[in-house]
């Protein structure tokens, strides 16, 4: 190992991870020729947010991996690699190593894992299936790989052998995880078989299952709705509209838009219609509006809630906020945000609404709303990934009164923000796509495009970093409007939480 690369451990040691990429890249300066020196070096750019330079050098160590592997026969590097690319959203590319993979070595379950994923997360779903069942044969007794594979199958239509494969799964001695995906695909399947008297046991025996997990357990589960108290009390009108009226420090490109809403809502459908438009860049749930917040926390030395941070800013704090979340956007997506409108596609960035309000005034915010019962159902039946936020989703009574914390605050926020503005249903896109999406994009400043009306055609190629990922690469479909009155007993519980909304938002009680 050269000196570069033990100084570049040791920078990452000491958690500096801008020295180590540095020191990898005097490494990777030294041997072109290096994998692991690429490797790291990559790694490294991805965690300071430079994901695009960093996805390159991963590529390439993936390329000298490969290589190497064709000669030895021995892939386990190589799969380590694919992982790593899975790992920063990267499927195309970890999809390349992943086929090659196999071909040198088919005796490993990781391979095939690994290629299922691949497939799967790029709409590729047939090829996904036939990897999965390749995975399957190799190691039949491993219950999560039953569990990928059922959900393969239900999604290939084959519903009743994917009823059959998880009911065996719980049959066995399942891990408290395994119990949890097993029950929450019987809901799905269940529903897709419109048993729907069956659904609500399966995701009732999924969130006690939940309650063991430890990823779930080591969240906090009142960090972001004590942040919305904190948010609702300390962002005043006062506050938010302090900048409004001053001339900010502005550069060559549109101020920012924003869009946001809640979990399930249709903010994904919104973002590819969107993203189909030829002046329009979408930037998918990025940490962009999180990392302007932990700037101003260390600007502000960790002292004081985010509004008592704000009110004590003055216009040089401001304006090195705002090239802060240029600089980051920039380095995350390269100068291809530089002639098109940048929207800011973060669902949850709802909560910080206030933030975004003080550091970009004159940007622009859409607002995607939909049936509150359409919502909590769907976001009860989906598989998340656990934070501070879907870990409120776990119960049906959590996730109704999480939905409703959230859209009080927008209802508190409508009447404070200076922000200009745009609020539209989700059914109103299904039952009039043009007529609403022409709305839009007049909001934002942009014609329209009749393209935008395949937008499901470009999706299926594309990674898209939401659960809704397979269902917007299909043409829109009216048949998740009014899915809740299937279910509509279920809603006793918690129909006193959801009506104050069902009605304030013109929904049909």
């Amino acid at each position: 190992m050269t000196s570069f690369m033990q100084r570049g451990y040791a920078a990452i040691q000491s958690r500096n991870t801008a020295e180590a990429a540095a020191w990898f890249e005097k490494a990777v300066a030294e041997n072109p020729k290096d994998a692991q020196a690429k490797a790291c070096l990559g790694q490294a750019l991805c965690w300071l947010g430079r994901r695009d330079q960093g996805i390159v050098h991963l590529r390439q160590s993936g390329q000298l991996l490969l290589k190497k592997a064709r000669k030895s026969r021995d892939i386990g590097l190589l799969l380590g690699l694919t992982e790593q690319l899975q790992f920063w959203n990267d499927y195309r590319g970890s999809l390349e190593l992943a086929k090659q993979a196999v071909e040198i070595d088919g005796s490993q379950v990781r391979g095939f894992q690994l290629l299922t994923l691949a497939y799967s997360r790029l709409n590729q779903n047939k090829s996904a299936l036939a990897a999965c069942r390749q995975a399957v044969k190799r190691a039949p007794h491993s219950a999560m790989l039953q569990i990928l594979l059922a959900s393969l199958e239900t999604a290939d239509g084959s519903c009743d052998e994917a009823k059959q494969r998880l009911e065996n799964v719980l049959k066995g001695f399942p891990t408290p995880e395994e119990r949890f995906r097993a029950h929450k695909e019987l809901a799905r399947i269940h529903d897709k078989l419109k048993a729907y008297d069956q659904v609500f046991g399966h995701l009732h025996a999924a969130a006690d299952a939940s309650a063991l997990l430890p990823e779930v357990r080591k969240q906090d589960a009142a960090l972001v709705p004590n942040l919305i108290k904190t948010n609702t009390a300390g962002f005043t009108r006062e506050l938010l509209a302090r900048w409004s009226e001053t001339a900010l420090p502005q550069d060559h490109r549109a101020p920012p838009a924003f869009l946001v809403g809640f979990m399930r809502s249709g903010t994904t459908l919104t973002q590819e219609v969107l993203d189909a438009h030829p002046d329009v860049f979408v930037a998918d749930e990025t940490d962009l509006i999180f990392a302007l917040g932990k700037e101003l926390d260390r600007m502000s030395g960790s002292t004081g809630t985010t509004p008592e941070q704000l009110g004590k800013l003055d216009l040089a704090g401001v304006t090195h906020l705002r090239r802060f979340y240029w600089n980051r956007a920039r380095e995350r997506f390269g100068d291809k945000i530089d002639t098109r409108i940048f929207v800011d596609k973060t669902t949850m960035n709802t909560i910080d609404l206030g933030l975004i309000n003080c550091i970009f005034p004159e940007a622009k915010l859409v607002f995607v709303m939909r049936d509150p019962r359409d919502v909590c159902l769907s976001c009860f039946m989906q598989t998340m990934i656990p934070n501070p936020s879907t870990v409120q989703l776990l119960s049906w009574k959590g996730t109704a009164a999480f939905y409703a914390q959230v859209m009080e605050w927008w209802m508190c926020m409508k009447t404070r923000m200076t922000l200009d503005f745009l609020e539209f249903r989700y059914e109103d896109a299904v039952s009039g796509f043009e007529t609403t999406f022409r709305e839009v994009f007049a909001f934002l400043g942009l014609s329209w495009d009749p393209a935008v009306a395949d937008f499901h055609k470009r999706a299926a190629g594309k990674y898209i970093n939401s659960p809704s990922f397979n269902q917007v690469a299909q043409p829109l479909y009216a048949s998740s409007v009014g899915r809740w009155r299937y279910y509509e007993p279920e809603f006793a519980p918690v129909s006193e939480i959801l009506m104050p909304f069902v009605a304030g938002f013109g929904y049909d009680p």
